[in-house]
C-alpha cells in the first residue's frame, strides 16, 4: 500500500460559464473501475438533455487504469485534458465529468481544452484535495501504573491514538505512521523496560493534519 496519496475527500460540483455555455464538473473518489463507470453513468442520466457528458477517472496504486471520453467533442479537447488535470494535481482513484450545455458561441481546439480544464479544476476544488497517509495499528498492552507516562510521552510526540481498552491490563491502541511503525514499537518498549506486550493490527489511512 502506498504510504501516501492524493484524493479527493467528497463527491462534489462546481460551475462556471464560458462564452453562455455552462459547463459543470463533477467528481468522485472511486476504489474501482466499474464505481468509476456507475458514477459516469449516473451524470449522463441526470443531466440527460446536455450536449456533452465528457470524462476520465484515473485508478490504482501506480495509476493502472486511466481512461477517458470525449463523449462527441473534437478528439482530444476534452477527455484528455480532464485526465491531465488529474495528472498534474497528483490524485489517485477519483472519476471527474464535465458536463456541457451549448450556449451557441463556438470556442474552437484551443477554447475547448481550455474549458474543460478548467471545469476539471472546478471538480477537484468542490470535492476538496487531501492527502491519505498509511499508518498501522499498534496495541500496547501494559499495567496500569505505566498508562499515564504511556499516554502522556504519546501526546508529546503526537502519535495517533484510537480507543483504549480497560481489563486486568490496560491496552492502548497507537496509530504511528507505517513507515515509523518499527521505530516505535521499539520505542515504547524501551520506555516501558520492556514491561509491554505489542500486538500489530491492520493498516489503516487517515487524513493528514487531522
Amino acid at each position: 500500500m502506498l504510504e501516501r496519496y492524493k484524493t479527493v475527500r467528497r463527491a462534489g460540483e462546481k460551475e462556471i460559464v464560458i462564452k453562455k455555455s455552462r459547463f459543470i464538473g463533477q467528481i468522485k473518489p472511486v476504489e474501482s473501475e466499474a464505481e468509476a463507470i456507475a458514477f459516469i453513468e449516473e451524470i449522463k442520466k441526470k443531466h440527460w438533455n446536455a450536449t456533452h457528458n465528457c470524462s476520465a477517472y484515473m485508478i490504482g496504486e501506480r495509476d493502472e487504469i486511466q481512461k477517458q471520453s470525449d463523449d462527441g467533442e473534437p478528439s482530444g479537447t476534452a477527455g484528455k485534458p480532464i485526465l491531465e488535470v488529474i495528472k498534474q494535481q497528483g490524485l489517485k482513484n477519483v472519476a471527474i465529468v464535465v458536463t456541457r450545455y451549448f450556449g451557441g458561441i463556438m470556442l474552437g481546439a484551443g477554447g475547448l481544452i481550455r474549458a474543460y480544464t478548467d471545469g476539471a479544476v472546478a471538480a477537484t476544488e468542490a470535492g476538496e484535495v487531501i492527502t491519505r497517509v498509511l499508518h498501522r495499528e499498534v496495541f500496547a498492552e501494559l499495567d496500569y501504573t505505566w498508562l499515564g507516562k504511556v499516554e502522556n510521552e504519546l501526546r508529546n510526540r503526537e502519535i495517533r491514538t484510537g480507543e483504549t481498552a480497560f481489563a486486568d491490563n490496560v491496552t492502548l491502541l497507537c496509530l504511528p505512521l507505517e513507515s515509523e511503525a518499527e521505530a516505535f514499537k521499539a520505542w515504547l518498549v524501551d520506555l516501558t523496560q520492556g514491561q509491554v506486550v505489542l500486538k500489530e493490527g491492520n493498516q489503516v489511512y487517515f487524513i493528514e493534519g487531522e
